[in-house]
């Protein structure tokens, strides 16, 4: 089941046409997956590894202006664990109701802290990440 994270628009995530500017959906979308991480236990998992997360890729698609006082609800979850990268497809949507606004496949790659390079998914690393593909 996909992880959700609720955000209120505010008058500062707007632009001069009076809906959430394009940038701002980016930062949406990396408060939903610190959350998501935070609430699986993962943010501590990988800082105890000394890992970090580092995106590679992000493949948004804008559906809907959002506007002032709107509730958006942004769901995350993983779609994917290859080899060498994952990702995880995220969606934001207009609190109860079926508005799309936007949504993003977010690829990241596994970057060990110490030396600076990614490393392969893998071991106890991929078996961690495949949980979040059975929830």
């Amino acid at each position: 089941m996909p992880h959700q994270t609720l955000i209120k628009v505010r008058g500062y995530h707007l632009d001069i046409y009076q809906h959430v500017n394009n940038a701002r959906y980016l930062e949406f979308l990396e408060e939903a997956r610190w959350s998501y991480l935070e609430d699986s236990g993962d943010v501590a998992f990988f800082e105890q590894l000394n890992l970090a997360w580092v995106i590679v890729n992000i493949n948004i698609n804008y559906r809907q202006a959002a506007t002032n006082g709107q509730i958006l609800a942004i769901s995350s979850q993983f779609s994917k664990i290859g080899s060498k990268s994952a990702v995880i497809h995220q969606q934001i949507h207009i609190q109860d109701s079926a508005v799309v606004v936007a949504d993003a496949d977010i690829t990241f790659v596994c970057l060990d802290r110490k030396t600076g390079k990614a490393l392969p998914i893998e071991g106890a690393l991929k078996q961690r990440l495949e949980q979040h593909l059975t929830e």
